[in-house]
Formats: C-alpha cells, structure tokens, sequence
C-alpha cells in the first residue's frame, strides 16, 4: 500500500494503528483504545504471517473485544479509574463534631474540617448531645447523617 509516496505493508499500517491508539490512551488515560492497540498488535502478526487483510480485520475486531470484555473490568478496579472521592463524598467515614444538638426527628448542627453542617441522626429516635463526637454515614442535600462514634 502506498501512503504520501511512501510504500508500507500491512504490518506496519497496524502497528501504526497500535502506536496511534497507544498515544491516544497516553493523552486520555481512559482505558478506552489500550484495547486495540493490543488488537492491532495482533493484527500486525497476523499480516506478517501472510494472512488475508479480511483475516486481518477479524483478528483485530475478536482480540480487541475479547481484551475489553476481560480484562477492563480487572483494569478498572485495580487503577480504581473514576472512583476517587471528591469534595462532600470524601467526608463520609470522617469524624464531626456536634454543635447543636441533634433532637429526635430534627436538625442540629455538626462542624468538621471548621465547616458547620446541618446535621440529622442516622437513628431519627435518638437525641445527639452538643460536644459529642460523630461519625458521618453518609449526606443527604446539604444534611450530613450522623451517629455516635463507635456504633
């Protein structure tokens, strides 16, 4: 095939498919085209083996899917990609302490990392004294639920 005057085979045309979607991956770090980079990779083996470019394009498309369906979710879980905790989620777990006493059914108020919050009771039945120390369970709007360090 040739491409600007310059004849290339088409093991090279794949590999430059897999240096391209390498690139392309380097710039993103997605884990969306380091799939077919492998699959152009083994595109390219196949046409240095002499094999049809129709065989060419289904060893790509197979080892491409096979790579995504496989190992993406192995990927994804051990570069923990997109699940890191930002702003409000990442005081989940983190200790408050309360300033206002949190009433049955009610509001108070719980202050952590010097920011005061409006706080409710994960158990709506129990009263949470002003100075007691809570764990924060989880944020509902701009409520934290809260209970008592150490339940």
């Amino acid at each position: 095939m040739t491409i600007f005057g310059i004849t290339l085979s088409l093991a090279v045309i794949w590999l430059i498919v897999a240096a391209v979607c390498g690139i392309i991956e380097a710039l993103t770090m997605g884990l969306t085209t380091i799939w077919f980079t492998g699959g152009a990779i083994m595109a390219s083996i196949a046409a240095m083996a002499g094999l049809s470019l129709i065989v060419q394009i289904i060893v790509f498309l197979v080892v491409s899917i096979v790579l995504i369906y496989f190992t993406r979710p192995l990927a994804k879980k051990k570069l923990k990609v997109g699940s890191e905790k930002t702003n409000v989620d990442a005081l989940v777990g983190r200790e408050a302490l309360v300033t206002e006493t949190i009433e049955p059914f009610s509001t108070g108020q719980a202050k952590v990392d010097g920011l005061v919050w409006s706080a409710v009771s994960k158990e709506n039945h129990s009263t949470i004294k002003s100075g007691t120390t809570v764990t924060i369970n989880g944020i509902e709007g701009v409520k934290l639920i809260v209970s008592p360090s150490g339940q």
